[in-house]
């Protein structure tokens, strides 16, 4: 707390923001005086969990208890983090500093940060320190939001007009993007190991550095929204949707993931195992193989999510691993005991990276308690390959949903009230979604259907 004082004097703070993440991934919170922060810092922040249950336009989703006919939208208690405070590179001083909270109490079971630091305990237990880092895939458009509804986010202009990965004239045709990003990260202390163009127009992707702890996700979830923002008073649009058009790539959010035993030794390495892999590696493979396919509803947590399973789009066809080989959902990447690791190449770019880090964490430290052992490594082109049924993941939304809520593993990982609350509001945004009409149903079949 020491340090914090320091920081707000330092700061000259009269007034701090302090936010919660919600299930999406945004950030939900309130500006506080100075007075009103001390305070909060002691007894922590009234905030309702209902706040969990909203769709990123605040469509009130179903979440039993809170919001439905038996919720009274009552609070709970936020604590806050406080070493999470940090400088927004835009706002005025005195007024930019933002610290992150989670719930607390009987809300902590629904609370994604706080689910991602269940998870990280179970793993010390395990005497194992996880390390993880994330990679975010979005589309950088020359529209404003209002351009983009009037044309019914039809013939949208991406930044770029071709597909041009890691093509350095887009790269540096776009130096003030590209040095703009690199100032508002500095300034959110978020470590950002790389960013390039990616596969299709206006397609590009940023790589959170590899860290131990809930940093690497608080930086994932600070870069997500603030890159929204930064975009937005650029006269610019940034989306994160899976799949914004059929002619458009699919967009991912991958986790790198690596193990360290209590004193900081990595444990995936081995220089006699085939590929430098150690047996701690392969039943953690094993693991993410058993229990990925349960828990597809947080790394596809929208309807759209599941638009990106379809060949042509480098999203996995099935829960196969490989070495160095992008056509698997799990590559083995590195050959040194500090770069081996297992990239999770299942989750969309909408996924909440609270959720998808405690998901791939979990699964892998369950298969390396049980010793899973992993199928026989993929060769080749996986997408030309069929796989067995037992590497099969849910490929909607309604059997995600199914496959999630009978889990006794997300249940044992995770909690009854997490996986009751969240399969309660994704049923409801697939039940919404399932009664509208798209156009191109209209386009297919209303004259001759």
């Amino acid at each position: 707390m020491d340090q914090l004082t320091a920081l707000l004097e330092a700061n000259g703070c009269r007034y701090a923001t302090i936010a919660v993440p919600d299930t999406n991934g945004l950030l939900r919170g309130q500006l506080v005086s100075r007075a009103a922060l001390e305070k909060i810092l002691h007894k922590g922040m009234p905030m309702a969990p209902a706040t969990l249950a909203m769709d990123p336009t605040d469509v009130i989703l179903n979440l039993p208890g809170y919001t439905d006919e038996s919720g009274d939208f009552h609070d709970a208690n936020l604590r806050v983090d406080p070493e999470s405070f940090r400088v927004v590179p835009w706002e005025q001083e005195g007024c930019n500093l933002i610290g992150l909270a989670q719930f607390t109490g009987f809300a902590a079971g629904l609370c994604p940060r706080s689910l991602l630091q269940q998870v990280l305990a179970k793993a010390h237990t395990m005497k194992l320190q996880p390390k993880y880092g994330l990679e975010l895939e979005y589309t950088l458009f020359n529209e404003t939001p209002e351009s983009a509804r009037a044309k019914n986010y039809q013939d949208l202009q991406p930044i770029t007009a071709h597909a041009s990965h890691d093509l350095v004239l887009y790269q540096t045709s776009q130096s003030d993007w590209y040095g703009d990003v690199v100032a508002m990260c500095q300034s959110l202390d978020i470590e950002l190991a790389k960013m390039h163009e990616e596969i299709g127009p206006g397609f590009m992707e940023a790589c959170i550095a590899a860290n131990t702890g809930v940093g690497p996700a608080d930086q994932a979830v600070l870069f997500k929204n603030y890159l929204r923002a930064l975009a937005l008073r650029r006269g610019k649009l940034v989306t994160y949707m899976p799949r914004w058009s059929e002619h458009a790539d699919s967009q991912s959010n991958h986790v790198h993931v690596s193990l360290l035993d209590d004193s900081g030794k990595p444990v995936f390495f081995d220089a006699d195992g085939d590929h430098t892999m150690s047996p701690s590696l392969r039943h953690f493979i094993g693991g993410l193989q058993a229990h990925l396919g349960d828990l597809m509803l947080l790394f596809a947590p929208t309807v759209n999510a599941y638009r990106r399973f379809v060949d042509g789009t480098f999203a996995p066809l099935a829960l196969t691993w490989g070495y160095e080989n992008r056509t698997s959902c799990l590559r083995v990447v590195g050959d040194s005991p500090d770069s081996i690791r297992v990239e999770n190449r299942l989750p969309g770019s909408d996924a909440n990276p609270y959720l998808i880090g405690a998901a791939t964490i979990a699964a892998g430290l369950a298969g390396l308690r049980d010793s899973v052992e992993p199928s026989p490594e993929l060769v080749g082109n996986g997408y030309s390959q069929v796989a067995p049924e037992t590497l099969q993941f849910p490929r909607t939304m309604v059997a995600a949903i199914d496959q999630f809520r009978n889990s006794i593993f997300a249940r044992e990982w995770l909690g009854d009230m997490f996986v009751d609350g969240f399969t309660a509001t994704r049923e409801c945004q697939e039940m919404e979604f399932r009664s509208k009409v798209p156009d191109t149903e209209k386009q297919r079949f209303f004259e001759l259907g």
